[in-house]
């Protein structure tokens, strides 16, 4: 969607008023095209999902997964208010959200900046293990939210089952999990739980980027941000520190064990993220050889996540 076919959109809905507006292009990601409009009177967000995706390899995904995106905010809005962004109005392909101003910061930025905080790590996992826990078993959600076709696109083809063709010793492990994850029907699912969609502030974790949204199995959301934990402790070993903080606090607010699925899930996202669709790009190759590695050594027996850590500290 273009600048000249946005603008007319926004004022005729009702989301833009005031004189000299302008409108910046924002750090989208990979699948969305984000911009902040500003007028003499007001500020707010556009989000519009791309079609074709900003990786390497082809990879299109249906645009509907816009208004599973805008779904998930009002979903989850009564349950964290303080925690998703104020939807403002929307159609076909893009919505509107409040500005959060320029006091928050992003998560990812700060951890590669080397700023190792516990508290916004207990931030995350309460955030996340509340949100799971209020649409445990949910028949609304599990309505809402049958979005299986969505997160096979976005998640399972491209990280597990991409995976399990590039790496063949994996294979077999990769393939039951992707079997496993599209039966699993549990709690509502962000499907991008990770530092790149988490602002914080003093006392505050927004909740941002939620397009794979799915009613399935909520130990991906722990395993997804778990693995950009470990990831982060190739380039900085002190965020490890991070992970006994969120998992404990995860644990304690979601109030169900899903320590074995997450170590499993963990495992291969850790390998999808070295040769899937969208690997981590701060991996050098001989980084890449290393997770690869450490990841066949542990799948025929996984350990404890706290295990599992401990041998990735001395491994990496």
């Amino acid at each position: 969607m273009t600048t000249e076919d946005l603008l007319p959109r926004l004022q005729s809905a009702g989301l833009i008023t005031g004189t000299d507006i302008c409108v910046t292009p924002l750090t989208g990601g990979v699948s969305s095209d984000i911009v902040l409009v500003e007028s003499t009177t007001q500020k707010l967000v556009v989000k519009a999902a791309l079609e074709k995706l900003r990786v390497k390899d082809d990879w299109f995904v249906d645009v509907s997964r816009n208004r599973v995106e805008q779904s998930f905010f009002e979903y989850v809005s009564p349950i964290l208010p303080a925690s998703v962004p104020r939807i403002l109005g929307g159609g076909d392909g893009w919505f509107a959200m409040e500005y959060l101003g320029d006091a928050l910061q992003n998560w990812k930025a700060q951890l590669l900046a080397g700023h190792i905080s516990a508290d916004t790590a207990c931030m995350a996992g309460e955030v996340l293990g509340r949100m799971h826990a209020s649409s445990w078993n949910d028949p609304v959600a599990h309505e809402r939210f049958a979005t299986l076709p969505n997160f096979q696109a976005l998640r399972i083809d491209p990280y597990l089952l991409t995976t399990a063709e590039r790496v063949p010793d994996a294979a077999p492990f990769l393939r039951a999990e992707a079997a496993r994850l599209a039966e699993t029907k549990l709690a509502l699912v962000h499907g991008d739980y990770s530092p790149k969609n988490l602002l914080v502030g003093p006392g505050r974790l927004i909740v941002l980027d939620a397009e794979c949204a799915w009613f399935g199995d909520p130990a991906f959301d722990a395993a997804f941000l778990l693995t950009h934990l470990h990831l982060k402790g190739l380039l900085n070993p002190q965020a490890l520190q991070l992970i006994p903080a969120f998992w404990s606090s995860y644990t304690a607010a979601c109030g169900h064990d899903l320590e074995q699925r997450t170590v499993i899930l963990l495992l291969c996202l850790l390998l999808a993220r070295a040769h899937g669709k969208s690997p981590a790009e701060y991996l050098s190759a001989e980084q890449r050889d290393v997770v690869t590695r450490f990841v066949l050594s542990h799948l025929s027996r996984p350990p404890s996540i706290a295990a599992l850590t401990e041998a990735w500290a001395a491994h990496t």
